[in-house]
């Protein structure tokens, strides 16, 4: 029998929750003592989240952002577990051990950082064009919002960050990246890409979250190879 304290209690180790400050730590939402089978994943409430979770019969939800969650929205005895900056920092663009395999990283090193967390990476990749890069971040991800080109023949390292600043920019840079890889182009650091003559991809906050998701549900998966997962997104 799997309880929400245990899931709980599991993506706490996960997510390393200690390094967070209390209001982000995340954790049990909703409580529920109801064992649970089937867990929905979604990255946050809508409408029609109700008969959703009726229809895929869910005892539980994860839920990445929930404060649009209405009382009563779920029926009392399903439980929601919640958490919102720890898995950013470890399931999206970010210091991401399972992202820089798949995006065939070598010699990945930390970029950046925040309240003594790592936010970013850095590393080598096999040598190939822009053009094969913007391919592969689109079989990864589905696709992507925005990317600023400069004149490149190949790309052999890559950063890989969960924001976009003049000093990230630049460290970047210094860290010997052809191309940084972000949620979005942020305006202030336009000018530390030109003067870095460094290429640049906007993934889209959204799709890196989604992929994140995936990644979650393989995770959990792993841990309770009984447990029926969801995923909404």
């Amino acid at each position: 029998m799997i309880l929400l304290e245990q899931i709980a209690e599991f993506l706490d180790r996960f997510f390393a929750v200690d390094r967070f400050p209390q209001e982000e730590k995340g954790g049990v939402y909703l409580p529920s003592s109801r064992p649970i089978k089937r867990l929905g994943l979604a990255l946050e409430p809508w409408e029609d989240l109700e008969e959703w979770a009726i229809a895929q019969r869910l005892d539980a939800l994860f839920l990445h952002r929930p404060w649009k969650l209405k009382p009563g929205q779920l029926a009392s005895d399903v439980g929601v577990i919640a958490y919102h900056l720890a898995f950013d920092e470890c399931l999206t663009l970010s210091f991401n051990p399972r992202l820089a395999e798949v995006l065939s990283m070598s010699c990945v090193e930390v970029l950046g950082e925040k309240g003594g967390r790592e936010i970013g990476m850095v590393g080598n990749i096999p040598t190939q064009t822009f053009a094969n890069l913007c391919s592969c971040v689109t079989q990864v991800f589905g696709g992507y919002e925005q990317v600023r080109t400069v004149e490149c023949t190949e790309v052999v390292r890559i950063a890989v960050v969960g924001a976009m600043t003049d000093t990230l920019v630049r460290e970047a840079s210094a860290s010997g990246a052809d191309v940084y890889i972000t949620g979005q182009l942020r305006q202030p650091a336009i000018q530390a890409l030109r003067e870095t003559q460094m290429a640049a991809i906007a993934i889209g906050h959204r799709r890196s979250e989604v992929w994140g998701l995936q990644v979650l549900a393989e995770v959990l998966h792993q841990q309770w190879s009984n447990l029926d997962l969801v995923l909404y997104s």
